[in-house]
């Protein structure tokens, strides 16, 4: 049996990079995952294929993680599809960077509504759906969050909020037996990275410093997430793990 056995999870924005290897990972750990995408249904369609083929359950599900609606019907369908949530991965989330006179009234709601304001409403959602019976969230942050870089403006005021939300919630939630801790990747080798035209060699140029010789990748994470979400992390609340090879 494994870690996850009998466990239904929600990964948001699961339909790549992070989100795709923490699905994949608690699917193999035995828990049935429900894989948010807000708009690439190939994807979300890639992992739940290679879930079902390596012989887990998973369901593919749009919502945009800003809208309630959405979030609502996210996990009526888990629910429905699955059964009853006790596992939450708040992993969505958008960025741009760009220096301070660049930013832009449309760009700071665009990251704020998907990445602070999508957490919020999907843990409120949570805490229904765990209906008493107790459950994980776990949160997205970065590194980024506490020693931001030039440019990162909002994606990383945005992630500060996500640090300062796991902690509240964590002292909020206890007494329901909630636990909400947060992940705080470094620089990971997912498709936006490679986009971006970003390696390890470039990261080095420009001054980052990478401790253990790579980047970091996204089983890395979801090892680390796969930890929070079983029951050897029952004594873990509001805490902030960074998974980032020691770069700071």
């Amino acid at each position: 049996m494994g870690e996850l056995t009998g466990k239904v999870a929600i990964v948001t924005g699961a339909s790549k990079g992070i989100g795709a290897a923490i699905a994949r990972a608690f699917a193999a750990a035995g828990a049935a995952v429900a894989v948010n995408y807000a708009s690439n249904r190939s994807d979300a369609d890639r992992v739940v294929g290679d879930i079902v083929k390596a012989g887990g359950k998973a369901v593919a599900i749009q919502a945009d993680v800003a809208k309630r609606a959405d979030v609502k019907r996210l996990f009526d369908e888990t629910k429905e599809r699955l059964g009853r949530p006790s596992v939450l991965v708040n992993n969505a989330g958008v960025y741009s960077f760009a220096p301070l006179e660049a930013v832009t009234e449309e760009d700071f709601h665009r990251q704020f509504n998907t990445n602070v304001l999508g957490a919020i409403l999907a843990t409120q959602e949570a805490v229904n759906a765990f209906d008493g019976s107790g459950g994980s969230v776990i949160n997205l942050s970065t590194i980024a969050s506490t020693n931001p870089s030039p440019n990162t403006l909002v994606y990383s005021a945005s992630k500060s909020a996500i640090d300062t939300i796991t902690r509240e919630l964590s002292v909020e939630l206890a007494d329901r037996g909630i636990r909400v801790n947060a992940i705080a990747p470094g620089m990971t080798e997912t498709e936006g990275f490679a986009s971006a035209g970003l390696s390890a060699e470039s990261a080095q140029a420009l001054g980052f410093k990478l401790p253990m010789g790579r980047l970091g990748r996204p089983d890395d994470i979801a090892r680390v997430a796969l930890f929070l979400a079983s029951d050897q992390s029952a004594w873990v609340t509001g805490e902030r793990i960074s998974a980032s090879g020691g770069q700071r």
